[in-house]
């Protein structure tokens, strides 16, 4: 089966599309063997094919990619049925389990019934950022009423969080890097959209959701919350003289929001972004275009 594989670190052109040894035709107990229809290009993933992981990172070779879209080949004991539609994430730094293989086996855990108002390309861009969001905003703990601010909402992660914290009743403002992007943001229920820090209201937030390392600390209120998902950047500067809660957050394998989030695709609050669609043969072609910035939405690979 045809899997894109590094087996060096470096720039797009260390990727490859090999054939490789198929996963056993019956799946491990508590896992599923799906057929990979698509699947998407993600910043963890460049930063593995550069070698920037460092410590953690799988060995090569190694078979990249943390989102699907596919159909189940055999559910096993999941009690998924052969050809159902399906979408997953694999934790691909912590398992050595890449996605972007035609056939992969996946723990059943992981894995969740597909949105049935969404093509492949665009299911397969929403299991990691969806998550992440989802993740995050459960740790922030915002409720209906309550006051969020997310940095650098025009992004994948972003974009969803904006969504869903507004699927629960949640006044959300966006601070995003460009114009198209507060647009955007606006369009989906942000109250304030702007590219400036100094609009945003000093202690105004219940509940900060950063994105990219803004650390506009000083937005959220005390005794609020303050959730960060940009590892690279390092830990939230210390809140805690003011009664605020800090987090940096890492995402996990979780099926069962995943089916929530699918419903949420289904009931039309929550709609994934996809840039472009690229052929799994055009992947390099994909991570050059990724590299150069600029997306209003996400790079799909389609098998």
């Amino acid at each position: 089966m045809r899997a894109i594989r590094i087996d060096r670190f470096g720039t797009p052109d260390v990727l490859r599309v090999v054939d490789v040894p198929e996963p056993e035709p019956e799946p491990a107990p508590g896992e599923v063997l799906i057929r990979v229809a698509a699947t998407a290009v993600n910043p963890v993933d460049e930063k593995t094919r550069e070698g920037a992981i460092g410590e953690g990172t799988p060995p090569l070779p190694m078979t990249l990619g943390w989102e699907l879209a596919g159909t189940v080949v055999d559910g096993g004991d999941s009690g998924l049925r052969a050809g159902e539609p399906v979408v997953a994430m694999s934790h691909q730094l912590a398992s050595g389990r890449g996605t972007w293989a035609e056939l992969v086996a996946l723990p059943a855990a992981a894995v969740a019934r597909a949105p049935r108002t969404a093509g492949p390309a665009a299911a397969a861009t929403l299991p990691l950022p969806g998550l992440t969001a989802w993740q995050t905003l459960d740790w922030l703990a915002v409720e209906a009423g309550e006051r969020l601010l997310v940095a650098g909402a025009g992004g994948a992660v972003g974009g969803l969080a904006l969504q869903m914290a507004r699927a629960r009743g949640v006044e959300v403002d966006a601070l995003v890097s460009r114009d198209e992007q507060a647009a955007f943001a606006r369009a989906h229920g942000a109250g304030l959209a702007t590219t400036d820090r100094r609009a945003l209201r000093e202690g105004g937030y219940d509940a900060v959701f950063d994105t990219f390392g803004a650390f506009v600390t000083g937005a959220v209120a005390d005794g609020g919350r303050y959730a960060s998902i940009a590892t690279q950047a390092g830990p939230v500067p210390d809140l805690s003289g003011r009664g605020v809660r800090t987090t940096v957050h890492q995402v996990r394998e979780d099926g069962a929001a995943l089916g929530e989030l699918a419903r949420l695709v289904d009931a039309g609050a929550l709609r994934p972004r996809v840039h472009a669609v690229f052929a799994l043969e055009e992947v390099r072609r994909a991570h050059e275009r990724f590299r150069r910035g600029g997306l209003n939405g996400k790079l799909a690979l389609v098998f």
